[in-house]
């Protein structure tokens, strides 16, 4: 129950939350060397619809974030966004036959306090990721958050999905995973041992793959005491 309530109000200070909020990154899942690949940034429920604007009243509190692209290698260049109404877009021009990750990260956010709900005060951190495939040569996504959850792509064959959830770097076992796709449908799943988890996907659209962490250590964030953190990943296959 308390697991429930927690994800109701992680709105990021919505005075009355109905959906549990995230960010998450959309981009093209193939590119061309020498073509700039645009990438998208929102926030919102992807399932119910809910994207939020940019100047709105619940984007600007999860605003401060970084995006980067990652080579093969683990090369990062971190990239430049611009604010449009209901996003933020960046663009990067592929070199090389490769697959690319995009990553997002936010480790900015306000301490919230919600004790009034009866679950204290708590640090948010954020992590998104997707992929973009530049021929045909595909490697695993490069996505090792040191400080908090991923999830890594491992196989991917168009019907058949297989994800790594990681925490910290290391595998994350017996871990919730929920899917969203649009019109409200969503299943979860629970990654083994090892931290892997797969499904089939019933049909050709995309999918946001999200899953959440409470870190039971309290800190201090920009002043504010907190008693936990809690870490929300999410990964977009187009």
């Amino acid at each position: 129950m308390k697991k429930i309530i927690l994800t109701l109000a992680l709105l990021v200070c919505v005075a009355t939350p109905s959906f549990a909020h995230y960010l998450w990154i959309e981009t093209s899942a193939e590119g061309k060397v020498g073509t700039a690949q645009e990438v998208h940034v929102f926030y919102g429920e992807y399932t119910y619809s809910v994207i939020e604007d940019v100047e709105g009243e619940n984007f600007p509190n999860v605003k401060d974030f970084t995006l980067w692209v990652v080579d093969a290698n683990g090369k990062k260049t971190q990239l430049q966004v611009t604010a449009k109404t209901d996003r933020y877009v960046a663009s990067f021009t592929p070199s090389t036959n490769e697959t690319y990750t995009i990553v997002l990260d936010n480790d900015n956010i306000e301490v919230i306090d919600y004790t009034e709900y009866d679950f204290g005060i708590f640090k948010t951190h954020y992590n998104g990721s997707a992929i973009v495939q530049v021929g045909k040569k595909a490697t695993n996504t490069s996505n090792i958050n040191e400080t908090g959850i991923s999830v890594v792509e491992v196989a991917n064959d168009s019907d058949d999905v297989k994800l790594q959830v990681l925490f910290k770097g290391q595998p994350l076992a017996v871990q919730e995973v929920d899917i969203f796709v649009a019109d409200n449908w969503s299943k979860t799943l629970t990654t083994d041992t090892n931290g892997y988890v797969s499904f089939k996907r019933p049909w050709k659209t995309k999918y946001i793959i999200e899953t959440t962490k409470q870190e039971d250590v309290p800190g201090k964030f920009k002043g504010k005491d907190y008693q936990f953190i809690w870490h929300c990943a999410t990964y977009c296959i187009q």
